[in-house]
């Protein structure tokens, strides 16, 4: 199995950079909470300096849903919606260990950070423009598809496991209780984001071995020259 963005994805946005963790081991228990304090201090301090909507890592996503189509603030990037909503409620509300430290390493770095459980997930995972077919399953267990040339990550049976690139998830490959094996994504296109990306990457990296006995465990940063990622 292998994550990739298309080849037509990188041509059109040639300012991406992505991040990717494999991790295997992953428990429901796990003692996040000075974890999440820590990242979600740091974003505490970057909001009382600006809103969300002033830092760059959310307007070059703003930019990228411009060129896709979407009107940035009906479709916000999940980095966006979570720092909007951590703004008004100075929390977030808790799901799973594993879901509540991604959250706070994004509200930190304004990246979106997407977690999948690759047992759901069928034979590779692409991002790519849909063809009109795939099929998407919202939280509640209703089916949509995504419309012709909308971004996804999509597997080889034609699920699509988030819409709108970074904008919402599927609930099919969604963390569970009984999640053991993950793939994090992470992705970015402002000016600092090879630095950035690397540095989010890591730090998850490190999270999840201080947290968890994780069996197995890899990361990578993709480019155009090295696109794919093998889990």
């Amino acid at each position: 199995m292998y994550f990739q963005h298309a080849s037509d994805i990188w041509h059109d946005f040639p300012e991406l950079v992505a991040g990717v963790v494999r991790a295997e081991g992953i428990t429901r228990d796990a003692p996040v909470d000075r974890t999440i304090a820590k990242y979600s201090a740091i974003a505490e301090s970057r909001l009382a300096l600006a809103t969300e909507g002033e830092l760059p890592e959310i307007q070059a996503w703003r930019r990228a849903f411009s060129r896709m189509g979407h009107r940035p603030t009906q479709y916000r990037c999940a980095s966006e919606s979570l720092l909007r909503r951590f703004r008004k409620e100075k929390s977030l509300p808790r799901i799973h260990p594993l879901i509540d430290i991604c959250n706070a390493v994004s509200l930190a770095f304004a990246i979106p950070v997407g977690v999948f459980d690759v047992s759901d997930i069928s034979g590779d995972l692409e991002v790519r423009r849909a063809t009109g077919d795939e099929k998407y399953v919202t939280f509640s267990g209703e089916t949509e598809h995504p419309g012709t040339g909308e971004v996804i990550f999509v597997d080889e049976a034609g699920q699509a496991h988030a819409r709108r690139w970074t904008n919402r998830q599927s609930g099919a490959s969604a963390v569970r209780d009984t999640t053991g094996s993950v793939l994090i994504i992470a992705e970015a296109m402002h000016g600092s984001a090879p630095e950035d990306v690397r540095r989010l990457t890591a730090a998850l990296a490190d999270e999840l071995s201080a947290l968890w006995p994780v069996t197995s465990k890899s990361s990578a940063i993709l480019t155009p020259a090295a696109p794919r990622f093998a889990f």
